[in-house]
């Protein structure tokens, strides 16, 4: 379903929409399934799925990875991310109330400068999820639910990047990504590109 904004005034249909968007994905390897499974039970078992206090509570919770994609020039963009120390996609946290994919608008504008514009072959929908815990001091260690989008964009495209969240954005070729250490990226980016070919 493509999100709007009339539903997501009720929390149950919402989170129906958001269990739908995850029923609806479909894993490309055994991690994906497993990480499908976790987010089903999870979502089964609890009425709060978006954080209310910085930075774990509750934990999990759920948040949104946008990859901008130049298929043209086979590139997506990754941003240099000063609180995870990480090359990662645009995203963040998904708002109360919030469909997943206006979390992705918003965090696109914000962060980037750009209006959201689905990529040709995924459309609105997610096209990968993952279940992570963060690499931090255990005290603000927690578990994310990233539901993963991607969008279409040029690498000649005018951004705007907040500097107060990224040190340096960059287009990266997925043979790059994949020439670099892993450990400078998501852990799950190589999946990721890999669920879509790149």
């Amino acid at each position: 379903m493509v999100p709007g904004t009339i539903l997501a005034m009720d929390p149950a249909a919402l989170k129906t929409q958001i269990t739908d968007l995850v029923e609806a994905l479909t894993p490309h390897d055994e991690l994906g399934l497993t990480h499908q499974a976790t987010t089903r039970e999870w979502l089964a078992g609890t009425d709060d799925i978006y954080r209310r206090a910085k930075p774990r509570t509750p934990s999990p919770h759920l948040v949104t990875y946008v990859l901008l994609i130049d298929r043209q020039a086979d590139s997506v963009l990754l941003c240099d991310h000063r609180l995870a120390g990480l090359w990662l996609p645009v995203g963040g946290h998904v708002e109360p109330a919030e469909h997943p994919y206006d979390t992705v608008r918003r965090e696109t504008t914000e962060e980037l400068g750009i209006t959201a514009t689905p990529d040709p072959v995924t459309g609105p929908a997610p096209f990968f999820l993952t279940v992570t815990e963060t690499r931090d001091t255990p005290d603000r260690r927690h578990t994310d639910v990233s539901l993963w989008f991607a969008l279409t964009g040029r690498i000649d495209q005018h951004l705007t990047p907040d500097p107060g969240e990224f040190a340096e954005v960059r287009w990266w070729k997925p043979s790059q990504i994949r020439a670099e250490d892993p450990a400078a990226f998501d852990p799950h980016l190589s999946r990721a590109l890999a669920s879509l070919a790149l």
